[in-house]
């Protein structure tokens, strides 16, 4: 008999680039029509600067909801301005901030871009610890996180509490290869973003992958630790699809479908 105490809370959420053409004010409108509880805001439209961010967190919580993550664009590594998405994330209210592992694939990263992306994260996840914010890697190709084992590699050279790492379901990977990928990171997953795509990339309602999110849903919950699981990317980018979507991401958060 599974322990229903020991179960693991899902917070059902949205990326905001998922509506990266609606104004703050839409997405927000529209999470909470399709019931979701909170909102990951992007820097690459809709969070930009001290006033947009004002504005999210307070759209989002006159709304009822959440603000779940900041997600940047910063490249770890490039020893950038980090400081800009730490105001972002201030003014916002979120409590981590999403970042890229560097800017190549693992099979083309030679060591130097290994330590720079190790030592740029150690520096920016420090500052982050100062303002009680954490750092989670995307986890997504063309990075040093495109596989289990260089992700889990990048934080054992990381070493750092305040960093963690987001996962998704690689590009054309099977319902199992996803699932046992997701297994080898599990102990390091901070969020999980969500979506159904083809192995061209194509987009499908998030229920065209039923048998692969409610292992998924499954997984999380019976780990133990409260999780974002956050839809990203819908159908032909419609508003519609999200409330779609949405009530399908809520069954299997509640462990119904």
């Amino acid at each position: 008999m599974i322990d229903l105490t020991t179960l693991a809370d899902l917070t059902p959420g949205i990326c905001s680039v998922t509506l990266r053409s609606s104004g703050i004010g839409d997405v927000v409108r529209i999470s909470s029509e399709a019931g979701l509880a909170g909102i990951e805001w992007g820097t690459d439209v809709h969070v930009s600067d001290a006033a947009s961010a004002a504005h999210a967190k307070e759209a989002t919580e006159a709304a009822g909801l959440t603000v779940l993550s900041l997600g940047s664009y910063y490249r770890c590594g490039a020893f950038g301005d980090f400081g800009r998405a730490l105001d972002l994330a201030t003014d916002l209210g979120a409590p981590r901030i999403r970042v890229w592992a560097g800017e190549l694939g693992s099979a083309a990263a030679d060591q130097d871009h290994w330590d720079a992306v190790v030592k740029d994260t150690q520096r920016i996840a420090d500052l982050a610890a100062e303002r009680g914010i954490a750092i989670a890697f995307e986890y997504h190709g063309n990075t040093l996180t495109d596989s289990p084992a260089t992700t889990l590699e990048l934080l054992r050279r990381v070493g750092h509490s305040n960093v963690g790492t987001y996962w998704q379901p690689a590009v054309g990977l099977s319902d199992q290869q996803a699932i046992e990928s997701l297994h080898e990171v599990l102990p390091h997953v901070v969020g999980v973003h969500c979506f159904s795509w083809g192995p061209e990339a194509e987009r499908f309602p998030l229920r065209n992958r039923k048998l692969l999110w409610q292992s998924v849903s499954d997984i999380l919950r019976g780990n133990g630790k409260d999780m974002d699981i956050m839809l990203e990317f819908v159908e032909d980018d419609l508003p519609g699809n999200v409330i779609n979507d949405a009530e399908f991401l809520h069954t299997i958060t509640l462990g119904e479908d």
